[in-house]
Formats: C-alpha cells, sequence, structure tokens
C-alpha cells in the first residue's frame, strides 16, 4: 500500500474533500489523524481507524494545541490544510471581523500547521504538504474578496515552503479545484443565489459552470485521488506547483 507507515493529518475532514481524501488515504494505510470544527467527525475518523481532534482553527492557540496534539500521536508525514469556510459580500460591506475570521482558517491557520509539523518532516527527511487551494487561487470572481485574497496567499505560502524545504526530502503543493459537490459550495448557491436574487440552478449554470468547458461539478473523489498521486514516488518532482482542476476554465 503506497502509504503504509505514513502519518497523516486531515483538517477539515469531516465531510467534502477533506473526508474522500481520509477515504483514499486510509485506503493506501495511512494512519490518520483527522481534524474538523464539528464534532460529528469523530464518526468518520472512527469508521477509517483514525484519530480525531477537534479543533477551532479560527482561533491561533487552538491550531497550536492541533498541531502539538497530533504530533503526539505520531510524527505527521503528510499534512493537508483543507478546512475552509465561504462568506460572501460585495468589498464596500465585507464585515472586518468576517474577513479576520476567513484569512485566518484559510491561510494563517496553512501557515501554523505547517510550522510546528516541518521540524518533524525535516528531521525524517521526508513529508509532504498539500495545501487544497481553489481555482479562486488564480482569478477572481466578485463579493469573494477575502476568500480569494486568501486562497491566492496560500499559493505564494505554498511556492515559499517548497524553495524553503526541498533540501530535506520534503514538497509542498497547492491543489487548485473548481466547484466541487461539497456542503460548502452547495451553501455557495444558496448565498449566490440571494445576492444575486436568482434561482439555484441558475447560479449553477449562469454563474460557477459559465466559464467552464466542462460543465459539471467536480466529484470530492477526483480531488483526493489527486492528493493521493502528489504523495506517490511519481510526483516527487512536483513541488511549489498550482496543481490545476478547473474543468478548463483558466484556458480561455
Amino acid at each position: 500500500m503506497q502509504l503504509k507507515d505514513k502519518t497523516a493529518l486531515i483538517t477539515g475532514a469531516g465531510s467534502g474533500i477533506g473526508k474522500a481524501i481520509a477515504e483514499v488515504f486510509a485506503r493506501e494505510g495511512a494512519r490518520l489523524i483527522l481534524n474538523d470544527l464539528s464534532p460529528s467527525a469523530e464518526a468518520v475518523a472512527q469508521s477509517l481507524g483514525g484519530a480525531f481532534i477537534q479543533a477551532d482553527l479560527s482561533e491561533q492557540g487552538s491550531v497550536k494545541a492541533l498541531a502539538q496534539r497530533a504530533l503526539e500521536l505520531g510524527p505527521v508525514d503528510i499534512l493537508v490544510n483543507n478546512a475552509g469556510l465561504q462568506r460572501i459580500h460585495p468589498v464596500d460591506e465585507f464585515p472586518e471581523e468576517t474577513w479576520n475570521l476567513m484569512l485566518q482558517v484559510l491561510l494563517t491557520a496553512p501557515f501554523q500547521l505547517i510550522k510546528y509539523t516541518l521540524p518533524t518532516m525535516k528531521q525524517k527527511r521526508w513529508g509532504q504538504i498539500i495545501n487544497i487551494a481553489s481555482l479562486h487561487g488564480l482569478v477572481a470572481s466578485p463579493y469573494k474578496s477575502a476568500y480569494i485574497s486568501a486562497k491566492h496567499g496560500l499559493l505564494g505560502l505554498t511556492k515559499t515552503v517548497a524553495l524553503e524545504v526541498s533540501e530535506y526530502g520534503i514538497t509542498c503543493n497547492a491543489i487548485c479545484p473548481a466547484y466541487v459537490r461539497t456542503p460548502l459550495v452547495e451553501s455557495q448557491i444558496a448565498d449566490q443565489a440571494r445576492t444575486l436574487g436568482i434561482p439555484e440552478a441558475e447560479v449553477i449554470e449562469k454563474v460557477m459552470l459559465a466559464p467552464a468547458a466542462i460543465k459539471r461539478l467536480i466529484e470530492p473523489e477526483e480531488v483526493a485521488q489527486y492528493a493521493l498521486f502528489l504523495t506517490s514516488e511519481q510526483a516527487r518532482a512536483i513541488t511549489g506547483s498550482a496543481q490545476v482542476m478547473d474543468l478548463g476554465w483558466t484556458a480561455r
């Protein structure tokens, strides 16, 4: 099995992409440490034979405690920064506290977890860091200034870390999918429908998929399989990259 004897810490693992990655990694023999804000995610960890650590990534102290607890359970070989949230507002109406919350969860928390887990990866001279970014780390859309700023920043963090740690046998990459069929995206559909004053079906067709060549949502399993590839020996030459799964969005 590809990940036998490897320990993976995955944030936001209770549903969507995080859960799919956990399931794929478990099938490949990884020891799992799963994090989520919701205690219901503990059932996911139990079903996969992994450990669960509940932590609120909007609190810097909580992120540090999560890292410390994870390292007590075993050296983290693979870190998947997946946890996310979305809020939609025009820039001039964006609540500052919401902006700060989103940047903490989407950018500062990944930085913290990378910082705290890197020392043991360096000692082992092996490690994989996978940041689940977004197509919106590359392009922009209206009403998502905090999300887009954070995801652009996450790509910058990915590149910087890759350059700093390559000599230790550690790679750092980002996956940038277009819209994935997750609870977060489903909530975005409802939010945008309210903001734009159009039916939800129109949001999918005319907003989410309008720029895409392939007219469908991405399934979480597809992203999970891509993450698995990035942990493989065949991907050891890939680092500092933004792996684009955008349904042809940026081909225009």
